[in-house]
């Protein structure tokens, strides 16, 4: 392998990876009804998080959703040789690019903003 092709690799399977996870809203899952609601919403960091004012049991849903996450991004990281916390914030860029307007984003600095 090129030096060069490692963050090619890296960028392709999470992009891949990311579609796949997005692949399967026929119907509206957890998550996104969470999101929507604006209980919960994603981080710069590829993880969600628990908004204030959320009811209780978002925090299982937030939990069940990062060990998920999780596990897949040190899936990513090993394949490819890399550190897992490089995928999740390279993840965490491409989903709130990808966040719908109107819901909740927080940044590295651990401010939110709506979109």
């Amino acid at each position: 392998m090129v030096a060069g092709d490692a963050p090619m690799k890296l960028i392709f399977a999470l992009g891949l990876a990311i579609a796949l996870l997005g692949a399967f809203p026929a119907a509206a899952s957890p998550l996104d009804d969470a999101k929507q609601a604006g209980h919960v919403g994603e981080q710069a960091d590829g993880y969600v998080a628990v908004r204030p004012g959320a009811p209780s049991s978002a925090q299982e849903l937030v939990n069940q959703v990062n060990t998920g996450r999780s596990a897949h991004y040190a899936a990513i990281a090993a394949k490819n040789g890399t550190d897992p916390a490089a995928v999740a914030a390279l993840a965490g860029s491409k989903l709130i690019a990808r966040t719908p307007s109107g819901q909740w984003v927080r940044d590295a600095s651990g401010a939110w903003r709506q979109k």
